[in-house]
């Protein structure tokens, strides 16, 4: 069955949260026919032009990994305007893209597993305890501040998990896309912690 695309100035994880305020008619109607359908869409990280299609502009192009992205809040606060929230669940890899007549992308893809669940090892458990750190603050200031405050990291919270872990982090930590998006394909979730411990320690977030 074909996959709508949705490509995007970002790189969504398994597990991550993506708010998106749509107003283009062709992402109208995507939106719409996936909510209607219980299907998701995929998310995918834009490698040239533009998330907003312009006149005489040549066409995206984009990634060939993406992931799947699931609606689980959906607003409509006036006529041509949605405001959703979506939660990133598989990756998968794009075997062919058609581009329709007005403008959506569609694509036949083939799932990527899913990363295997795996302990932390003491050495980069620092990584989840700093994490963790984050997670107590920013709920801290969401009950100062009221249920209105969003926090960037969904429930549940899987600080144990090498692949969650890193996968947070990546989206947290500022880096290129271009890097955020291979650390998305790698196959390893425990290379990919060790890459971000890395990261962590460069940025000064841990030592």
């Amino acid at each position: 069955m074909p996959l709508p695309l949705f490509p995007l100035g970002t790189v969504l994880y398994p597990g991550g949260l993506l708010p998106l305020r749509i107003f283009e008619v062709r992402y109208l109607d995507m939106i719409g026919k996936c909510r209607k359908a219980d299907l998701p869409f995929g998310v995918v990280s834009l490698t040239s032009g533009s998330e907003v299609r312009k006149a005489g502009a040549e066409a995206e192009s984009f990634a060939a990994v993406g992931t799947l992205a699931s609606i689980r809040e959906f607003e409509s606060p006036q006529s041509g305007l949605l405001q959703i929230e979506c939660v990133g669940t598989q990756r998968f890899r794009i075997r062919s893209t058609e581009l329709q007549k007005h403008g959506l992308w569609i694509a036949e893809v083939d799932p990527v597993a899913d990363d295997v669940a795996l302990e932390i090892p003491d050495d980069l458990k620092h990584t989840a305890t700093a994490l963790q750190r984050l997670i107590d603050t920013l709920e801290e200031r969401r009950r100062a501040e009221g249920e209105a405050v969003r926090l960037p990291i969904g429930e549940p919270y899987r600080l144990g998990d090498c692949g969650w872990v890193a996968n947070r982090w990546c989206e947290l930590v500022p880096m290129q896309l271009e890097l955020r998006q291979r650390l998305m394909e790698l196959d390893s979730p425990l290379m990919r912690l060790e890459l971000v411990s890395d990261l962590l320690a460069r940025t000064g977030i841990t030592e």
